[in-house]
């Protein structure tokens, strides 16, 4: 004999298991200012006996609203945009917002705005995308109409809000740290060009030389890859006069600090090595590397910030917020001998 299943409850259940009104029990749900302490106190013990789960379909009829987010982003195991959607998920949910991700294989103009027309066409009530690159900022202009979005990097030009880490400022803070410990200048392995974040640490390193009155030297080609920091370490190695190296993310500070240990170059004896992000396994890279920190978290939080902001009050003003980065010193830099 099959076991009837039980019935699922109800808001109502939760009204009467509490002795409070159904709208009352809404109000509770929804986060209502207007609900006594101890009323609301009743209505959550109510729902946790019963077992309550909101209808979030039903709701999203009544509200106009499916309490879902996009995100776009592109297929990439790097730490940076890989940190920023997690921060951006974690965020959303604390606000209580699904995420559906769409993961693109490049960030060209038509794939970008093809994910975001998929995105809205699915209802969900507003768009983060991850833009780090150029073709994917240039995809951030004549959006569909209505659509709250933001950017995390993005371009000043573009027609939507941005959040981002200070990426010039980052740089500025590696480069001053090296000077102030006495090295003449500062060489730098570059990330790929067409990355908005290298660029802004590019610029950072050489407005940070100028200001100091220094020579800049022509900086070394990177593609965020150990490897390519492995090479363009053989290449420092090999030169005369280099004692400080900027390196534009952790993974070619890696590959650099293996290729001047096997050539018996030591650090930070002769060179000093400073990296970018504060990925979880720099403290352990021999030796630990000093490097500037972002804080995806806060880039997260302040991303489902700005879209709700959106979302809750319609179309204002375009916002920017930007983030400083902090600096972390371990024991990869020293003071010129």
């Amino acid at each position: 004999m099959t076991t009837p299943k039980r019935r699922l409850p109800v808001m109502a259940d939760v009204a009467k298991e509490a002795g409070v009104s159904h709208q009352t029990v809404s109000r509770v749900l929804n986060d209502h200012p207007n609900v006594r302490a101890d009323t609301r106190a009743r209505v959550e013990a109510a729902i946790t006996r019963l077992g309550y789960r909101r209808n979030l379909v039903a709701r999203a009829l009544v509200t106009k609203r499916s309490r879902t987010l996009g995100v776009v982003s592109f297929d990439t195991k790097l730490y940076g945009p890989a940190s920023t959607i997690y921060g951006i998920e974690q965020a959303a949910r604390t606000a209580g917002y699904f995420i559906s991700i769409v993961s693109l294989k490049s960030l060209d103009t038509a794939s970008v705005r093809e994910a975001i027309d998929y995105l809205a066409e699915q209802g969900v009530d507003g768009v983060v995308v991850v833009a780090p690159q150029r073709s994917a900022a240039r995809a951030l202009v004549k959006l569909p109409s209505g659509l709250p979005v933001v950017a995390v990097e993005g371009t000043h030009n573009a027609d939507v809000s941005v959040v981002c880490i200070d990426q010039l400022e980052g740089a500025k803070l590696a480069v001053r740290h090296l000077l102030q410990l006495g090295h003449e200048t500062v060489w730098h392995v570059r990330g790929p060009s067409d990355w908005l974040e290298a660029e802004g640490r590019l610029e950072g390193w050489r407005a940070a030389l100028e200001e100091a009155g220094r020579p800049v030297p022509e900086p070394l080609a990177g593609d965020w890859s150990p490897h390519a920091g492995y090479e363009a370490g053989k290449s420092l190695a090999a030169m005369g006069g280099v004692t400080a190296v900027f390196t534009a993310n952790d993974q070619m500070a890696l590959g650099v600090l293996r290729a001047l240990s096997e050539e018996g170059v030591r650090v930070p004896g002769r060179i000093s090595v400073v990296g970018f992000d504060d990925i979880p396994e720099s403290e352990f890279f021999s030796p630990p590397l000093t490097t500037v920190r972002q804080d995806f978290d806060v880039v997260g939080r302040h991303c489902i910030e700005v879209l709700l902001r959106q979302i809750d009050v319609g179309h204002t003003a375009y916002e920017r917020l930007v983030i400083r980065p902090s600096f972390v010193v371990r024991s990869s830099t020293a003071p010129v001998r």
